[in-house]
């Protein structure tokens, strides 16, 4: 039985879409997914997936998972990633989400950090034995009770989430249904390190609302999603923006750009949800005729230093929006003007540009005395970001709580416009992607494989930094970097470059 508070659930929004049309078309696979994950891609209607997220939601009751316990998931850019994220909350469960290229290393230091009772993931991604995985970093996490995946040929102990949904066991269990109930946890590194990040259902649907709203998507959009959700900024951008235009999320799972241009025009999509870089490559005379339907893109900057940089939308069918992501803390976005060039970003309230002067959807960004940009508003978990408090029995005055996140992105006001000028990303972090590492932990790794090995970061245009290695023998380091567990941008950083392109 579900209770329903005032406060909306991202479940209680898919269940409103439910009632007034369970048969309109919810859920898009990639169409390479045979080539993702092994298996063919899936078209679900609304009461289809219904049927597979309250299926899931009975096995994870039936596995004994208390309420608010968290279970830890690592899947592709598919319709099981969304049908898994409603069947936690449905079940009463918090969602950690982990990012594909983790390996062992990272996913026991996750599970480890969140106390998470449970992981599911798939059997192969991308060829990468991702059960295996998670069952070697369950087995160093004392809090995991229970492992299971979609997929065959499962490893002896996982349980299989396509046999669940198949029976479709009807077990259910009392929730209250109230936005302000923990949702997720996404993981960030700041200066002080690797930082869980819990958000509620309420912050992700204030994320949701910044896409929305700055983006103008109509209700009943057919969305495109070819940003990774395995943090806030994906997850609000796909499930969230879905579930509030009540229309229908195609998935592309990162990156084939044929695929990619394919899916858009099969599926009719008039809305792609991509890393910026990447939707700018659109940005070409003959894009109407290669993508008709295409009108609204929203373009996701994980290196927000670079759009004032970035060329100028010469697309007339279709609008360009600026996403700024400021790690885990927080964004905002702003929609490119007549003339194609980014927005100003001016200090105070960011609102949707048809709502009054003033609205305050997606926050405020101000700078702080240091120079640096801060962000506070509907979205923002500032307790998560606060800084470590003294000892208790510390003469030093406990600070004040904070309802602001200090990005330390360094940023300054332009003198003759009054814009924000952010400058650089914050010091001592290196972002490869989605992927943030401490300078310094990379140093550490880097000793780990003897006298003379270097593994650092240099600046990248696309994708904000690369990871480049030395060491007297690549091909030993590369298999010491994999039996320690470490994702594969550590890894390939060793690669042999005699040979490459």
């Amino acid at each position: 039985m579900i209770q329903t508070a005032a406060s909306p659930t991202l479940d209680v929004l898919f269940r409103r879409i439910l009632a007034r049309k369970p048969d309109a078309l919810a859920l898009l696979d990639p169409i390479n997914k045979q080539r993702v994950t092994g298996f063919t891609a899936k078209r679900l209607t609304f009461a289809e997936a219904d049927r597979a997220i309250s299926a899931l939601a009975a096995h994870f009751i039936e596995a004994g998972l208390p309420n608010n316990s968290i279970i830890a998931v690592q899947l592709p850019n598919t319709v099981e990633l969304m049908l898994t994220v409603l069947a936690a909350h449905r079940a009463g469960l918090v969602v950690a989400v982990c990012p594909l290229l983790w390996r062992q290393a990272e996913l026991t230091v996750a599970l480890n950090r969140t106390g998470a009772r449970a992981i599911v993931t798939a059997a192969k991604i991308d060829g990468i034995d991702h059960a295996d995985l998670a069952m070697n970093a369950a087995a160093e996490a004392f809090s995991i009770r229970h492992v299971c995946g979609f997929g065959t040929d499962l490893p002896e102990g996982m349980a299989s989430l396509d046999l669940a949904v198949e029976l479709q066991s009807s077990t259910t269990r009392p929730i209250v249904e109230d936005g302000r109930k923990a949702a997720i946890i996404s993981f960030d590194v700041t200066a002080e390190g690797f930082r869980p990040v819990p958000r509620t259902h309420l912050h992700l649907i204030a994320g949701a609302l910044a896409f929305s709203l700055e983006s103008d998507v109509p209700q009943g959009s057919t969305l495109m999603s070819a940003f990774a959700a395995s943090s806030f900024a994906g997850l609000s951008s796909s499930l969230g923006l879905w579930l509030l235009t009540g229309g229908t999320l195609a998935l592309h799972h990162p990156f084939d750009s044929e695929v990619l241009e394919r899916q858009i025009r099969e599926q009719s999509c008039d809305t792609l949800i991509a890393p910026a870089q990447l939707a700018l490559r659109l940005n070409t005379a003959d894009l109407a005729s290669r993508l008709p339907a295409l009108r609204n893109v929203i373009g996701l900057w994980r290196a927000p230093e670079q759009v004032t940089s970035s060329p100028a939308w010469t697309v007339e069918q279709a609008t360009l929006t600026d996403i700024y992501l400021f790690g885990e803390a927080g964004l905002f976005g702003a929609r490119r003007s007549g003339d194609g060039t980014p927005a100003p970003i001016l200090p105070g309230r960011q609102g949707a540009r048809r709502e009054v002067p003033g609205s305050s959807i997606a926050g405020e960004v101000f700078l702080t005395p240091k120079g640096t940009l801060a962000l506070r508003g509907p979205m923002v978990t500032a307790a998560a970001y606060a800084p470590p408090l003294p000892p208790s029995g510390s003469l030093v005055a406990q600070p004040a709580p904070r309802d602001f996140v200090d990005t330390e992105y360094a940023a300054r006001l332009d003198r003759s416009t009054g814009a924000i000028c952010i400058t650089s990303p914050p010091s001592g972090i290196m972002a490869v992607g989605g992927y943030r590492f401490l300078s310094g932990e990379l140093q550490e790794w880097a000793k780990r494989l003897g006298q003379g090995a270097l593994l650092t970061a240099l600046p990248d245009r696309l994708s904000g930094h690369r990871l480049a290695g030395r060491a007297q023998d690549n091909a030993r380091a590369r298999a010491a970097l994999n039996e320690l567990g470490l994702n594969p941008l550590m890894v390939e950083a060793f690669r042999d470059r005699a040979n490459s392109p």
